[in-house]
């Protein structure tokens, strides 16, 4: 059953995947967005009036003709920019000129300066200073990126004018210079990120749409600090009255007016009377073409940008382009990961766990007589577990528990404090003194380390359900065996057993639809400060 709905799930998406969504009206110049970890795909569509040729409010003089009032931008402090552009300069200069000097080469100033503006010019041209990439997460690709794209760069010079430098420094030297300007932007984003959770540093956002679809995406909003906005009003589309604390600013007809004023004019009062910076539209049945497209005139007339919110979510960005057919703009989703990168995944995750379990080898023996010596039983405690397209595996842990625990549980049942199938307790009484020290550490797991080596696990993946989990998933939940669960993952990153069933199922289902090498990466590089922090470990 779990193949048969992974194949059924990757056959729909690439039956719509396709043509995902539609954002129909002629002539739109678009783009795709993502705001932070939101992973809420939206669309810009950028105003291109005639008679307004640049953006801003518009009000009347006494004598009728038209005066525009500057919005003033805000969000991101000011000095971001020219401070990202110092530190480009400087991280790329300072590891230039000491290495050039470490080695006694000549011209180290010109060559210092040379790399700097380069790095600089490089990092401009692929939009890393623009307002919406300053301080945000996710640099780490785009910062490897940018340092090949300049190694290139700079072969491509020596070549062309048959200089003898010593270029074999400067791969050396940007190391030190992308781990530089990486903790930077990790400064940065730590600021941008303590101003908005104290409500300094974000932009006012109108919502407008059906009820069902407002209230969701408000509460998304609400739910996050890691965004630039708040919403400071709505606008519903008929008579329901939405469950929120944002104020009700207007409201629009259930069907499309006759005249473009009876929409714009209560949207267009809230916008200015809310000083709003940006206005959502939730895509739905009555919000249709036309009115879509009236609307955004008379939001850019008004110099008000204006976002579409066509209702995918979980769809990381890479995954996600913008075309148009037929005159419709519309979303293409590609389908997750697979093929070459399934492949590639596979080896690095044995060659990594054969190299892992080397090098814990001693933790291995110290573990082994810690619990044979705490309690009576086994040193390992063997599970059956689901693995990828619900095939059934058998997982080896180090014993944490009684030797009697599994016929314990069922007297435990209703003592369970985890909302969802799983069986957790923080203070599980059949849990041994070294028990208890191991699963804080995580360190209880290392044993399935062997179980990615035969392939039955990941380094990465979904946590690996029990059979009788697995008898009770519904369709959506069986996505999560679609790929090999992990030895970590999203869920043991982000809080483990303090989360709710639904939120380890989310987390789950977006590495599934959205992972990648770098992902991978990422997560892994968040284990280690999950493990020492010790959160959820119980």
């Amino acid at each position: 059953m779990p193949s048969a709905a992974c194949r059924a799930s990757h056959e729909a998406l690439d039956l719509t995947a396709t043509v995902v969504g539609f954002i129909p009206w002629t002539g739109a110049r678009t783009h795709v967005i993502r705001w932070s970890r939101l992973e809420m795909v939206a669309v810009t569509v950028r105003g291109d009036v005639p008679h307004v040729p640049l953006p801003g409010r518009t009000r009347m003089r006494s004598d009728g003709s038209p005066s525009r009032v500057r919005r003033r931008r805000r969000g991101k402090p000011a000095w971001y920019a020219p401070a990202a552009v110092a530190v480009d300069v400087i991280g790329a200069a300072v590891p230039v000129y000491a290495a050039f000097r470490l080695f006694d080469e000549a011209h180290a100033v010109y060559y210092a300066a040379a790399v700097s503006v380069a790095w600089v010019l490089v990092r401009a041209a692929r939009t890393r200073y623009t307002w919406r990439a300053l301080g945000e997460r996710g640099h780490a690709q785009p910062l490897l990126r940018d340092g090949m794209v300049l190694v290139a760069l700079l072969t491509m010079v020596r070549a062309a004018t048959g200089e003898d430098s010593p270029c074999h420094l400067v791969p050396a030297a940007l190391v030190v210079c992308l781990a530089f300007t990486a903790a930077c932007q990790t400064l940065t984003n730590r600021h941008l990120q303590a101003r908005r959770r104290d409500g300094r540093g974000v932009r006012r956002a109108l919502v407008i749409g059906e009820t069902a679809a407002l209230n969701g995406l408000v509460n998304r909003l609400s739910r996050r600090t890691d965004h630039e906005f708040v919403v400071v009003g709505v606008c519903p589309i008929g008579d329901d009255t939405p469950n929120l604390i944002a104020p009700v600013a207007g409201r629009l007809a259930q069907r499309l007016p006759a005249h473009l004023s009876d929409d714009s004019a209560p949207v267009l009062a809230a916008v200015r009377g809310l000083e709003v910076d940006l206005v959502f539209v939730v895509s739905g049945p009555t919000m249709a073409a036309e009115r879509l497209r009236r609307l955004s005139w008379a939001l850019h007339e008004d110099g008000c940008p204006l976002v579409v919110v066509p209702g995918l979510t979980e769809v990381v960005q890479r995954r996600v382009t913008v075309a148009t057919l037929a005159g419709l703009t519309t979303l293409h989703v590609t389908p997750p990961a697979s093929g070459a990168a399934l492949l590639a995944k596979g080896v690095l995750d044995r060659v990594g766990a054969a190299v892992l379990l080397v090098l814990f080898a001693p933790v291995f023996a110290v573990v082994g007589i810690a619990v044979r010596l705490d309690s009576p039983g086994a040193v390992l405690h063997r599970q059956i577990r689901v693995g990828h397209q619900g095939r059934h595996f058998t997982l080896a842990k180090f014993r944490t528990m009684v030797a009697d625990a599994e016929q314990l549980k069922q007297e435990l049942a209703k003592t369970n404090e985890h909302d969802g199938l799983m069986f957790k307790m923080r203070r599980d009484p059949r849990t041994t003194r070294v028990g208890r020290v191991l699963r804080r550490f995580s360190l209880d797991e290392l044993p399935q380390l062997v179980n990615v080596v035969r392939g039955h696990m990941s380094l990465v993946g979904p946590r690996p359900p029990l059979p009788e989990e697995v008898a009770q998933y519904d369709e959506v939940e069986l996505r999560r065996l679609c790929v090999k669960p992990g030895l970590t993952g999203l869920w043991q990153v982000s809080g483990r057993s303090d989360l709710s069933w639904d939120e380890t199922v989310a987390l789950d289902l977006h590495y599934v639809d959205n992972w990648s090498p770098v992902v991978d990466l990422n997560i892994l590089s968040r284990t280690l400060r999950a493990v020492v922090e010790g959160n959820g470990a119980y």
